[in-house]
């Protein structure tokens, strides 16, 4: 007797489908596993015999073997539990073979037949739909699977209610979509004194998504300023949701089924390792950078992260992704991320306030900053300096713009961006148009052409740094409604460059 059931293998966000092969055979009693199972596959073994002597099912005294196909493809986590038992159930005419055969199913067995959850449902969903099969899963992760809408789920609490339901003895209602994640409370921009040009700065970062450093003496508000970026950034469409949720759902951090039409923002610590941030560990699973997709990621002290994390955030800057390498896995992971950095000018931090020098300047800041490579610094479109507040200042009402007015201005920009990239579809934003794409939507006049040409002289501009300047100056010529790059939009996109000039 033989019989097959499907599930799925991850490969970095995609879900492959699984073919879980089951044959029942003449022979000494066994149950063998085979098709590149990882530890938490082959461990299946046991909890299926406890979960079928809590329902009363008996193994057969037979040679059970289950082929994973295909056998080249590593199969790695605890959610094969589910299919591999339904292939078992159907091979012993307990359960419909054609019923099991229809179906993609995923999720981890307890002792006493209950399922509990397993991540990466929404990405099995979007397989089982283009499979057109219908998805089994754990009942908490019915919420989150049910958003794809182009196929059935069902989500049973346990193995007797999936049994049921193949069985027709008790059909299942087809899960429903979790509710929409909300967020509110934002801190509000107005709540920042000051600071005029650093606001400027976050406004047009989040415009385009270009890449911000700011530095500046402790207490300067830099970090106050990045906390407020989410008040600002527009929601994501519902291809960025789908994107950004399908990356948390193989983390296994989408909470509750809800998908989340707010941009994330991410902040670690800065003794994070590099797989925290970059992705990796034994099963290359995604980090920050991926988690960050569609967002912010924000590194508050830059220069106080290894090395290593920092230049590693080059690839995934150009590129959009990370590749992640381990012995036995190669991925790729989504990596669109809107990086804003805060960093001290130097190790005591007062290098560039004139109230408080610093002892050991410059060699104290050059050393510093000398943390952060050259090629990583060119990564950064706008790098400003962030002054200390006169205590003037603090003792005055707050008298800037909320970050509704704010945001209002952004979403026209983002709006311009895309109608203006809709027959692009891999540009979505200024930051990321390269080549000939950023020739067609900056063109410079005579003028601006000088312009720019006597700046490079002078700042020894590279082609990077020089195309980040174009990028920069058409987003804020989106900020102002204007079709055409002006010489004010240029000229505020290279002060951005000739802050950076000092910084280096």
């Amino acid at each position: 007797m033989a019989a097959i059931a499907h599930s799925v293998a991850f490969e970095g966000v995609e879900a492959r489908l699984v073919e879980v092969q089951c044959s029942v055979a003449p022979g000494l009693p066994g149950f063998g596993i085979v098709g590149l199972p990882d530890k938490a596959v082959s461990e299946a073994r046991e909890r299926i015999k406890a979960a079928f002597a809590a329902l009363a099912i008996a193994m057969p005294a037979r040679r059970i073997t289950i082929n994973l196909a295909p056998a080249d493809l590593p199969k790695e986590g605890s959610h094969f539990d589910l299919p591999i038992a339904l292939a078992i159930l159907a091979a012993l005419d307990i359960v419909p073979a054609d019923a099991v055969d229809g179906v993609v199913a995923l999720g981890e067995l307890a002792l006493d037949g209950r399922l509990a959850p397993v991540p990466g449902a929404l990405p099995a969903a979007l397989t089982a739909a283009a499979e057109e099969r219908a998805l089994m899963v754990p009942y908490a992760c019915g919420p989150e699977a049910a958003w794809v809408e182009a196929t059935p789920v069902f989500a049973p609490r346990s193995l007797r209610a999936a049994i049921d339901h193949l069985t027709d003895r008790a059909p299942l209602p087809r899960a429903t979509p979790g509710a929409a994640e909300v967020t509110e409370g934002f801190e509000d921009l107005a709540e920042v004194k000051g600071q005029e040009r650093a606001r400027r700065a976050i406004e047009i970062a989040a415009a385009g998504r270009h890449h911000l450093l700011m530095v500046g003496p402790p207490g300067a508000t830099k970090t106050m300023l990045a906390r407020r970026l989410p008040g600002i950034l527009p929601q994501l469409t519902p291809q960025e949701a789908l994107e950004t949720s399908v990356i948390h759902s193989v983390a296994g951090q989408l909470k509750n089924g809800s998908i989340s039409r707010q941009a994330p923002f991410c902040q670690p610590h800065h003794s994070a390792s590099p797989a925290a941030i970059i992705g990796g560990g034994r099963n290359a699973r995604p980090g920050l950078v991926s988690l960050a997709h569609n967002g912010v990621l924000f590194l508050d002290e830059l220069p106080e992260f290894e090395r290593r994390v920092i230049d590693a955030l080059r690839e995934p800057i150009e590129t959009g992704e990370i590749h992640v390498s381990r012995a036995n896995a190669h991925v790729r992971y989504p990596a669109r991320f809107l990086l804003v950095a805060a960093a001290n000018p130097c190790r005591c931090g007062y290098l560039i306030d004139p109230a408080r020098a610093c002892s050991k300047a410059p060699v104290c800041g050059a050393d510093y900053m000398g943390r952060i490579s050259g090629p990583m610094m060119d990564r950064f479109d706008m790098r400003i300096e962030v002054p200390q507040i006169s205590l003037e200042e603090m003792q005055m009402p707050a008298r800037g713009e909320t970050s509704a007015e704010v945001a209002a201005r952004v979403q026209a920009a983002r709006n311009i961006q895309t109608r203006r990239f809709a027959d692009h579809p891999r540009v979505r934003v200024n930051a990321e148009a390269t080549g000939r794409l950023l020739d067609e939507i900056a063109p410079l006049d005579g003028e601006c052409q000088a312009l720019l040409a006597r700046v490079s002289d002078r700042l020894g501009l590279t082609p990077r740094g020089y195309h980040r300047i174009l990028r920069a100056a058409r987003t804020i010529a989106d900020l102002d409604g204007s079709d055409q790059i002006r010489q004010p939009h240029l000229a505020e996109a290279i002060s951005f460059r000739i802050t950076a000039a000092r910084m280096e």
